[in-house]
């Protein structure tokens, strides 16, 4: 690590002004007290130490602040001395006034590290092999080895180094190295500097103070490189022409990955990829900026452009790099880890734009590659990949196509197929115990959620229908859901374990925690600033207490996934405020770590919940604010919630033609023209028999919730079919055909209790209630046990409409028992009604809330109440007329 460091390191003003305060921080021994001047306590004496450690992280980013930039971050440590940091050491780089004065200063530095004579070791306020210490030693090492020519090019750009932030610097032998340029204004002297003594001692500076990089590993980047608006992370006006090394360029690459994933969004792909052809032009080594380029066209979806990037990476490359070799031999990377990677990239891009069979056969061809050079890791990584395809795309068979010795295995050794949930579970267990045994943190991680989101949808039947797991009870088991999303977050503490999990440091954390540093002590201090330029969370104004985590984006990704899948845990088991808390997590502690679609997915949550709580109101509202982080236009998820918002509104209203309107905008998006997931066609005709429904269009309604029903039972979606189920009797009841519906009630209550859909199952014994209901006044009783049993999950956990149904059903059940006396006891039908009222007026629906009037004006005949019974039948009459002559349909559009 440190000959690494020492290799890297080039010596520049910033990195001398960072020594300066190294040795202010750490005085030699001799001077030493507690705590050193000029600290007023060890709180104060630890900020610096703090703001030191995170400058020496990020001595070797792509971009060195200017002087006045760092001045600017030293502010918030040294207002508590009166500008006394700052004054020592503008002071001290103003008397750096020839190579002697420089030798001197490194001197010095030497005393920070070695003890005092004839002390001890212990004596030492510094380690040498701390990070300061290290930082420390490789810049006295770098001077040690430069040239006299490169210790006056050092000597040059300190002039303008200090020259950036005051103009009435000056240096005394200016004229020996450049007679023309005149220092009193401070952009002319800059622009002098670097261009005349820049170009005499370029190739002697260049080549020493590197110490062992070649000159070919230098790339001179003009300044249109890095006046890259879109990346937001150059400014043209700091970044004149410079060399820059081959490591900062790949730290620049990873910074504008990161920039593709968060937010792919605010890349355009045309200048990008002039940026990009820019740079492998300057530097044709550098094969990753064809796989950022393939990145770049696949979040713009541009299938044609990504495949050919992704041929010309590893066409170039060959995967040079060795994408999943753990050896630390550079050559034993040029035999592993190549073609079976670029097959794996393949899988994945055929994954990405909907190609399940063409994923697959890449796949399959992996894991035969991979087996074959016996690459471990890899071939883990690609059954994790094989498992996520057959979780998320529909694949009714896969007979054929992973039926190579080398892979999967369709049979158990007894002549019987596999299903399709068979071998995913086969795949993830054996992925899991790959990702164990060979200690990668990051994928053992992604298989426990990948198996807690299997245990959550699969009854993990045996694959022996005999013996003695023959009477198993088919039932998921939470437990096992909650134990996985447990052992996923181990991540967060193992990752040091894995070494595949831990990033290059390229100084992007400690550059980002700079950057926040100077924003939010320029916000206390109200001093003018540029705008941000990185999309950071909100809590980074709160000074010192929320600096980004050191812990690598992939990591806090995984964590973060972990709790996106607790919230969609909750939201199967029926608990709302659980799947709020969770996603508040996710939204709070791992936003900046998060993917746009990731991120998104957590706004969608929460407005969902927002929709089924508080109403279409708040919830338009909310997505408003949404679609400025996320345009719908750009983000797929945020433009389905959109539509599902409007398509419930729209039937609540009874706008019938704007529902079939949208519900085509659905038919089209899940067209199969396109390659879509099994779950937007299932949401398609779902939203399509309720709209039939809605018409009173029963037997096509029926039909079309039957064919839905063959297709999830067909891709084994049980979780899906429950839901169903339900429509299906909620059809056939409204049909007046409560016999036909009950068979479909409890076959969903019974899938209900076999997936633990706790409210999914209330939902179902009170549409059970309803029926018994149809059935007669003799079932009345039975139908108000049942509407009892569901009252706690309901009124517990479910939102407005489920609410008021369950209250309209009970007010019904008394109605109905021709043992119950209105007159004797009239709150038990008022209260929940008027309960109902003000819930469904929220939600403005109309055919429900009609049902309640009229039941309150049956009520209020029976109770000789005459004012209150016109005025409930008034608002009765409201809701049908509302229903039957709709007006301004095309309101329901705008929000």
């Amino acid at each position: 690590r440190d000959a690494d460091f020492g290799a890297l390191l080039e010596l520049t003003p910033h990195k001398m002004a960072v020594c300066h305060l190294v040795q202010v921080f750490a005085p030699p021994a001799q001077q030493q007290q507690a705590p050193p001047f000029p600290f007023d306590s060890v709180a104060h004496h630890n900020r610096l130490g703090l703001f030191l450690f995170a400058l020496t992280r990020s001595c070797e980013d792509f971009l060195e602040p200017p002087l006045e930039q760092l001045l600017r971050q030293l502010k918030a440590i040294d207002d508590l001395v009166n500008g006394w940091l700052c004054e020592q050491l503008t002071t001290t780089l103003a008397g750096l006034n020839s190579p002697d004065d420089l030798f001197n200063f490194f001197d010095k530095l030497r005393g920070v590290l070695t003890s005092p004579e004839g002390g001890n070791v212990e004596d030492e306020f510094l380690d040498p092999n701390s990070q300061l210490g290290v930082f420390l030693r490789c810049c006295i090492l770098a001077f040690n080895s430069m040239t006299f020519e490169g210790v006056c090019h050092l000597l040059a750009n300190l002039v303008a180094y200090c020259n950036s932030a005051d103009a009435s610097y000056d240096l005394a032998e200016d004229e020996d190295f450049n007679g023309e340029i005149e220092m009193s204004d401070p952009m002319d002297a800059d622009i002098g500097v670097r261009s005349g003594v820049f170009d005499r001692y370029t190739q002697g500076y260049a080549t020493e103070s590197h110490m062992g990089e070649s000159s070919s590993s230098l790339i001179h980047a003009p300044i249109s490189l890095h006046n890259f608006d879109e990346a937001d992370i150059f400014k043209a006006e700091d970044n004149p022409t410079c060399l820059r090394s081959r490591w900062q360029l790949e730290a620049y690459l990873n910074q504008q990955a990161d920039v593709l994933e968060k937010d792919p969004s605010s890349v355009p792909l045309n200048s990008f990829n002039n940026t990009m052809t820019q740079l492998q032009t300057l530097a044709p080594e550098l094969h990753r900026v064809q796989f950022l380029q393939y990145l770049n066209a696949l979040c713009h979806d541009d299938y044609v452009a990504s495949l050919d990037h992704l041929h010309r990476y590893f066409d170039y490359s060959a995967g040079m790099q060795g994408l999943f070799s753990r050896s630390l031999s550079p050559h034993q990377d040029n035999i592993v880890g190549k073609y079976e990677s670029a097959l794996l990239c393949l899988g994945n891009l055929h994954c990405y734009f909907g190609h399940p069979k063409k994923a697959l056969e890449a796949f399959t061809e992996a894991v035969r590659v991979s087996q074959m050079n016996n690459d471990d890791s890899c071939l883990a990584y690609i059954l994790g990949a094989i498992s996520n395809l057959l979780s998320k795309i529909g694949i009714s068979s896969t007979v054929g196509l992973i039926g190579s010795r080398y892979s999967l295995g369709n049979n158990i050794g007894l002549g019987t197929p596999l299903s399709i949930q068979q071998q995913l579970l086969v795949l993830l267990k054996r992925s899991l115990k790959r990702a164990d045994m060979l200690k990668l943190t990051s994928l053992l991680s992604f298989d426990h959620i990948s198996l807690a989101k299997f245990d959550l949808k699969h009854v993990q039947r045996p694959l022996v229908s005999f013996g003695p797991n023959g009477s198993t009870k088919l039932r998921t088991c939470p437990a096992d859901v909650c134990k996985n999303l447990r052992l996923s977050s181990h991540v967060l503490s193992d990752f040091g374990t894995d070494g595949l999990s831990i990033a290059n440091d390229n100084g992007s954390f400690s550059t980002s925690w700079l950057r926040n540093l100077s924003d939010a002590s320029s916000s206390w201090h109200s001093s003018s600033t540029k705008p941000r330029k990185l999309i950071t969370n909100d809590f980074d104004n709160f000074h010192f207490h929320a600096q980004p985590s050191p812990i690598p984006t992939s990591v806090l990704q995984l964590a973060g996934s972990a709790y996106l899948m607790r919230a969609t845990a909750w939201e199967h088991y029926g608990s709302a405020p659980m799947v709020r808390m969770n996603t508040l997590v996710y939204a709070t502690c791992f936003a900046d770590a998060a993917s746009s679609s990731e991120l998104s997915l957590a706004y969608v949550k929460l407005i969902e919940q927002l929709a089924v709580f508080k109403g279409y109101s708040a919830a338009f509202c909310a997505l408003k604010l949404a679609e400025e982080k996320f345009p719908s236009s750009t983000n797929s998820q945020i433009h389905l919630l959109k539509m599902q918002l409007l398509h419930e509104r729209a039937l609540h209203r009874g706008h019938l033609r704007i529902a079939q309107q949208i519900c085509d905008e659905f038919g089209v998006l899940s067209s199969s023209v396109s390659g879509v997931d099994i779950e937007l066609k299932t949401e398609a005709s779902l939203r399509r028999a309720r709209t039939l429904l809605a018409a009173k269009q029963f037997s096509q309604a029926a039909a079309v919730a039957n064919s839905l029903f063959t297709t999830c039972y067909k891709y084994n979606m049980q979780v899906e079919n429950a839901s169903v189920l339900l429509l299906l009797a909620e059809i056939h009841r409204k049909s007046d055909n409560a016999v036909l519906g009950l068979p479909y009630a409890l076959a969903s209550q019974s899938f209900c209790k076999s997936f633990n859909l706790d409210l999914l199952e209330a939902s179902a014994t009170l549409t059970l209630a309803e029926l018994w209901l149809a059935l007669g006044s003799n079932h009345a009783k039975r139908a108000l046990s049942l509407v009892y049993q569901s009252l706690p999950m309901i009124l517990g956990h479910g939102g407005l409409e489920l609410r008021a149904r369950s209250q309209i059903v009970l007010a019904k059940c008394h109605l109905t028992d021709p043992e119950f006396s209105v007159s004797e006891d009239p709150c038990a039908v008022l209260d929940p009604l008027n309960q109902a009222a003000e819930d469904l007026q929220v939600l403005e629906y109309h055919e429900m809330a009609a049902e309640v009037y009229y039941l309150k004006a049956m009520t209020y005949n029976h109770l000789g109440k005459e004012y209150e019974r016109e005025e409930a039948a008034a608002r009765f009459k409201e809701h049908v007329t509302a229903l039957e002559n709709p007006r301004d349909e095309e309101d329901s559009l705008v929000y």
